[in-house]
């Protein structure tokens, strides 16, 4: 059944609050917030568990992340809510926020999405490790201002320029806060590094960090190099550079696509010509491991759809259009996706091979520049056929394909050319050939679950990946024949004899499964070089858990097994929620022993709670998105409710969709939409009630409660 609403206009009695506020309503939790108001869950006897899960949501409300790695989490999870006196300044507050982060992540020419983690020791725009510290690299840092990371791994200071050979330029004296200052006196100059000698897998990029002042458009500045099997520069071992700004910033400079760039490092430098008087700054001078994510783009593209869907913002989409197409189009072609089915990654020490090898099963022999990270799972080697980086685009290439139907159908909107390179059936095809592909090759026949990747040399690798499968069934990946197998396993239904977690010990840590079940310790990153001296479990990415991670698991027993299997899983995840709290919340319950380690702020370990587990606020989510099945679309929304059969309704308040906030509630029977706030100038919402397609047309004022029949 399809809706129209024509909210009334109304007088906007609300002023702006300063930043400040904004600020403190991020960061407190439901002891400082007053009950009405913030979104609550209503259901006729479960109440107290409703109210558990509110304080879980009050918790974890607020992340402001400019990381794109959650971009395909939070953002969706922190557009709706309605917090505060007035309710729609905190939702206009967030999603200022976020359409200001989307229209300014960073974009390289290419099209590649910055990951914007925090200073790191590797590629600019990639994840901060693995370091060249780590990697038998080389750097020279001028100045580490700044650099706290740097500075927490100890990371020398370079206070001179001894062993440098220095032509045509008059240096300065190091400026620890600024860095090293030459001045060009001579129409060719020269900087040479003093000699190093770096492996051939770790200098795919070097990077510079950089400014130039009075440089002229003529001048050229060119990185050349010197290696042990060709040991004098020669203008065949050379690449040219982009002119740096008068600003500090970053180049990224791609020697793994220089033909000549082979063999061990053993000088690095830097030929200026017809720059007169200019003045080059030199902050660091690095050779830098490609610690690009293939996840990124992917994962920007469904933050940007997701937006647009709950605030339908034409004038984010109309600024942004261009991005989303060349984030698009690097996505499809840098990983063969059309020609492959799936991704596949083609970037030095991304080919998904362990970094660590033990040949006479002692002490790990580290393999230097392999088993670098591409996701969430930084410490594992994803990498080559990836799983998690097809799925994400299988997803965004769906969202995509919704949104360029949005378009279409919109003229009005004065958008000609929506964010899709190709027409939205193309992109819906090429999702189903990603399917159909990557369902094939991903899925291990063996144990009846999809493996994480699949590496250069042919070899799948399964560790009992549950998120990677959960998420599989969630976004639709997964075939009905492999979500029952995928949650027949997680459900004990079924055992897979070669994993070390079995059974009802899968969800050994309560609050979710275990993120894998197999224990692991040979196949990283070669940082990572002694995973056996771990316990099972006391790592994350070994056994541990993540509670924001259930949000798929919810919603995969919601969409395989049905609602009273979900509920029954929530109800437990609840339990232990409300016994955490009891003793003071997760760093007082976990500071007992034998009860697991937190990671988060810096020490590693087995359980993802709280800190930078940013995704914690998934878990309430699975109220909107699964029992009260709400779908925002562009113009309105979509609502097909799946109630546990204890559950005589289901109501959620302050929800914020386009500029109105609603409060909504399902019964067994009918829907209830209530305007909690109507604009100043009116809206209209296109409401789809269980997918059937009967146009009615509701006009209410605010306050009014409309109720809508839901197809039999």
């Amino acid at each position: 059944m399809t809706a129209t609403f024509q909210l009334p206009r109304r007088a906007n009695r609300f002023r702006a609050l300063p930043a400040l506020w904004f600020t403190w309503l991020a960061l407190c939790t439901s002891a400082t917030r007053a009950e009405d108001e913030f979104p609550s869950f209503r259901v006729p006897g479960s109440q107290p568990a409703m109210h558990s899960l509110e304080s879980l949501l009050r918790l974890h409300y607020g992340p402001r992340i400019q990381t794109t790695l959650w971009d395909g989490w939070i953002p969706r999870a922190s557009l709706w809510e309605a917090v505060g006196p007035a309710g729609q300044e905190s939702a206009e507050s967030m999603r200022s926020y976020y359409r200001d982060s989307l229209l300014n992540r960073k974009i390289d020419a290419e099209g590649y999405v910055a990951t914007q983690q925090h200073r790191g020791l590797a590629h600019s725009d990639g994840w901060p490790f693995p370091t060249w510290a780590q990697s038998r690299g080389i750097g020279w840092h001028f100045s580490l201002e700044g650099d706290d990371y740097a500075v927490q791994l100890g990371i020398p200071h370079t206070t001179s320029l001894n062993g440098w050979d220095v032509q045509g330029l008059d240096s300065h004296p190091i400026d620890p806060a600024v860095g090293a200052t030459f001045q060009v006196v001579a129409p060719e100059a020269l900087l040479t590094t003093p000699p190093c000698e770096v492996p051939p897998e770790v200098w795919p990029f070097v990077r510079l960090e950089w400014l130039a002042r009075d440089l002229h458009p003529s001048a050229r500045i060119y990185l050349e190099w010197a290696t042990s099997r060709d040991p004098e520069f020669h203008p065949s071992r050379r690449m040219e550079l982009a002119h740096p700004g008068a600003a500090m910033q970053y180049l990224n400079i791609p020697l793994y696509r220089h033909p000549e760039a082979r063999g061990t490092l053993t000088r690095l430098r830097l030929r200026i010509e017809a720059a007169p008087a200019a003045t080059l700054v030199l902050k660091s001078l690095i050779t830098a491991i490609d610690t690009r994510h293939p996840i990124n783009n992917a994962l920007y593209l469904t933050a940007c759809c997701d937006y647009f869907k709950i605030t339908t913002d034409l004038e984010f989409l109309k600024a942004n259009t261009a991005r989303m197409r060349t984030a698009l189009q690097f996505a499809l072609y840098e990983f063969d996706v059309k020609k492959q089915g799936m991704v596949v990654v083609p970037w030095v020490g991304h080919d998904g091979r362990t970094g660590l090898v033990r040949p006479d099963g002692g002490k790990a022999t580290l393999l230097y520049g392999r088993g670098v990270g591409n996701n969430y799972w930084d410490l594992l080697p994803f990498g080559a056929r990836d799983f998690q980086a097809t799925l994400y685009l299988f997803h965004a290439l769906r969202q995509l394909a919704a949104l360029d139907r949005a378009v279409a159908a919109h003229p009005e909107w004065g958008i000609l050319d929506g964010p899709n390179p190709c027409p939205a059936q193309q992109l819906d095809d090429l999702a189903e050939l990603m399917r159909r592909e990557g369902g094939r090759r991903f899925w291990n026949q063996a144990t009846g679950r999809f493996v994480g990747w699949i590496d250069g040399d042919g070899q799948a690798h399964d560790f009992g990946f549950t998120t990677l499968n959960t998420e599989a069934i969630t976004y639709g990946f997964a075939q009905a024949d492999q979500a029952r197998s995928i949650l027949d396993w997680l459900s004990g239904r079924r055992e897979v004899a070669t994993d070390t977690s079995q059974g009802a010990d899968l969800y050994h840590w309560r609050f979710a499964p275990r993120a894998t079940t197999v224990r692991n310790t040979s196949i990283y990153c070669w940082v990572w070089s002694g995973p056996e001296t771990i316990p099972w479990g006391n790592q994350v990415q070994d056994g541990g858990a993540v509670l924001g991670f259930s949000y798929f698991d919810l919603m995969a027993r919601l969409r395989t097994l049905g609602p009273n299997d979900a509920w029954t899983r929530l109800s437990e995840i609840l339990a232990w929620f409300d016994e955490v709290q009891a003793e003071g919340g997760y760093r007082a319950y976990y500071r007992k022993p034998d009860r697991g380690t937190l990671q988060g702020g810096g020490p590693p370990g087995g359980l993802g709670l709280d800190a930078e587990f940013f995704e914690s606020l998934l878990v309430p989510q699975v109220v909107l998105d699964g029992f009260l099945g709400f779908e925002p679309e562009p113009g309105g929304f979509a609502i097909a409710p799946q109630l546990p059969t204890g559950w005589p309704s289901l109501a959620v308040t302050r929800v914020a969709v386009q500029d109105v906030v609603l409060d909504l509630e399902a019964t067994p029977t009918a829907i209830y939409v209530s305007t909690r706030r109507a604009p100043a100038n009116g809206t209209t919402l296109q409401v789809r009630v269980d997918g059937a397609a009967v146009p009615i047309t509701v006009r209410c004022k605010a306050g009014e409660t409309v109720p809508l029949p839901r197809p039999r």
